[in-house]
């Protein structure tokens, strides 16, 4: 075999270690629980976006295409939240150092390495990939699918995966952050789709004046979501004309967005390898140089210890303590809190002065609040999930049992605690919301004739308010118990894994599942069935967001009397307190009794 061959077979297809992480992942349950979870959530998208009252060849065009970009969407984001989930065991291995030295003692080299294992997890994401092409074959038998088109969906999902997966073995090679990493990244993923996409909204530029099309941005390439609309929405966002964007760089950045978000994914990808393979030779330098340095935000800030009250539950408050009184919670809770609320002033400003248009406001308030939700979900479940596996791993787990406090008050100690951590940072999306209902009760602080919008529902026209003003005082009471739900299945997970990783990935599996199924079926009651739909939609924090900005979108059927609807969403806020704190009380009366046997069976294994 020639040599160049040989070079090239062992740098990737035969690559030992990505032949062992495929041969080792492909064994796992859990892998095949994620690959057949997003092959039913697929399903499910585009049978709910197939249905319709019409069976004429004409309306099932429409709706293929209308299915097609739906699991398009879909596709994208579920990559952009499962990518993570595959490549967090790549930054965890940064916990122990030793598995990167034993590896240069090997023949294989650094590039092998670091290919290794970015194509050895990647794997698993593109088999994700390929189980959905016979759905998009499937929308193009009904027409109105080009297939261009699906070869652009195929290539920039691949390309935003290859994208995450080079930053966490980045991570992982550089031993940058360890386990706390993995929740960096899943934020910082989130805040950039969340910020080019605000970004977008507001540089966006009709492509005449009254037109509804809008022009591509300098954030469109940025983000696989505004690329992903520039090829399939391109009647609503328009690439620019190539002869009059420029010289060939403006051709390929503002003509052709999608394909510049592909060149630009690989090559990052390519600068992020190298930069691994070079950081690869030099790891072992100076090892507790960089432990000090990255260990400072952890430490608690001793002028504040004394200043906190114990209370009852000694528990709760050593979780509050442990996390709230450190350098880098309070940084990043600080600086959480006054970004949220900076975008919502900022977004109102931009109303006020008629950069943003109605529309644009409520789009702008919704993307800032959902990824403020999100952030803050992540959070609770990187927090819980860790809680009781991260004792277990260091031994202060043992120390608590010899203790006289019973496994009931632990759990509620541990849950309370997260909660209370928690709390400044679930207020921002409230106070985002409360901004803009302010804004909007006040008639743009005086500066608007109105504040309201006119709403098409069927063949009337019903006027509602730009922003319900209940809405801030809902989202609060949903936010608040769900995310007491999402701190106990956290908890769960984390009796039960050995590993904190182990912990974290099945948690954040488990509600995103969850939190889908009822997005889902929340979403499609509210626009089929009246009253009672607009009450099952308030049951998701950010189907309940949506349907206070968009309620002709979200709940249509209720919107015949807005007065019913807008009780609806009252009464299922209701509801859905009452379910998530009912699930709350149950999984801790689980836990509670199988506490003990749980922790025995796992004693010694970490």
């Amino acid at each position: 075999m020639p040599a160049f061959v040989d070079w090239f077979l062992r740098l990737l297809p035969l690559n030992p270690i990505a032949v062992r992480l495929v041969e080792g992942g492909g064994r796992r349950l859990r892998h095949l629980y994620l690959r057949s979870g997003y092959l039913a959530a697929m399903i499910v998208l585009l049978l709910l976006a197939l249905i319709g009252p019409s069976t004429s060849l004409r309306d099932l065009a429409q709706r293929g295409a209308s299915a097609f970009t739906l699991v398009s969407f879909g596709q994208v984001g579920l990559i952009c939240l499962l990518t993570p989930v595959f490549m967090a065991g790549a930054i965890a291995q940064e916990a122990s150092p030793r598995t990167w030295d034993i590896l240069l003692t090997t023949p294989l080299r650094p590039l092998q390495i670091v290919l290794g294992n970015l194509f050895g997890r990647l794997f698993f994401v593109l088999a994700l990939l390929m189980s959905t092409l016979p759905l998009f074959m499937l929308t193009q038998a009904f027409g109105g699918v080009p297939g261009g088109s699906i070869v652009w969906c195929y290539a920039i999902a691949a390309s935003s995966a290859l994208v995450v997966a080079a930053v966490a073995v980045t991570l992982a090679v550089t031993r940058t952050g360890g386990r706390r990493a993995v929740l960096v990244f899943y934020v910082g993923v989130l805040t950039l789709l969340a910020v080019t996409y605000a970004a977008d909204l507001w540089l966006r530029q009709p492509v005449s004046p009254g037109s509804a099309t809008s022009l591509t941005t300098v954030m469109t390439p940025l983000n696989p979501f505004l690329a992903l609309e520039s090829v399939l929405l391109s009647n609503r966002y328009q690439p620019w004309d190539p002869s009059a964007a420029g010289g060939w760089l403006a051709r390929l950045w503002f003509a052709s967005p999608a394909a510049a978000f592909v060149w630009l994914g690989g090559g990052v990808s390519a600068v992020l390898v190298v930069f691994g393979a070079v950081r690869l030779r030099v790891i072992g330098e100076r090892p507790q140089r960089a432990k000090r340095r990255g260990s400072w935000l952890g430490r608690p800030i001793e002028a504040l210890r004394g200043r906190t009250r114990i209370g009852a539950n000694p528990i709760a408050w050593r979780e509050r303590t442990l996390r709230g009184l450190t350098v880098g919670g309070l940084i990043g809770r600080g600086a959480f809190a006054l970004t949220g609320v900076a975008v919502a002033l900022l977004i109102v400003l931009l109303h006020r002065q008629q950069t943003l248009d109605d529309y644009g406001l409520r789009l702008a308030l919704l993307a800032a609040v959902a990824a403020e939700i999100l952030v803050i979900t992540l959070t609770a479940l990187n927090l819980a999930a860790t809680a009781v596996s991260r004792e277990r791993e260091d031994g202060s787990l043992d120390i608590i049992l010899t203790t006289p406090i019973q496994p009931g008050p632990y759990l509620a100690g541990k849950l309370q605690g997260l909660v209370q951590f928690l709390i400044p940072m679930m207020l921002v999306p409230v106070v985002s919301l409360g901004i803009a209902s302010l804004y909007v009760a006040t008639d743009g602080f005086g500066g608007l004739e109105r504040a309201t919008v006119e709403e098409s529902v069927g063949v009337g026209v019903v006027t509602m308010p730009l922003v319900l003003p209940e809405a801030a005082l809902e989202v609060a009471v949903v936010l608040a118990a769900f995310t007491g739900f999402v701190v106990m299945v956290g908890l769960q997970w984390s009796i039960k894994s050995r590993g904190s990783i182990a912990a974290v990935v099945a948690a954040v599996g488990l509600v995103i599942a969850i939190a889908g199924a009822v997005g889902l079926c929340g979403a499609a009651a509210g626009k089929s069935i009246p009253g009672l739909g607009a009450a099952l939609t308030a049951l998701g924090p950010i189907n309940l967001v949506v349907a206070a900005l968009f309620p002709a979108s979200a709940i249509p059927a209720s919107l015949g009397e807005p007065a019913t609807a807008r009780w609806g969403l009252a009464i299922g806020t209701l509801l859905a307190a009452g379910l998530w704190i009912g699930l709350v009380v149950g999984m801790h009366g689980h836990l509670k009794r199988t506490f003990m046997a749980t922790v025995r069976q796992l004693a010694g294994l970490s």
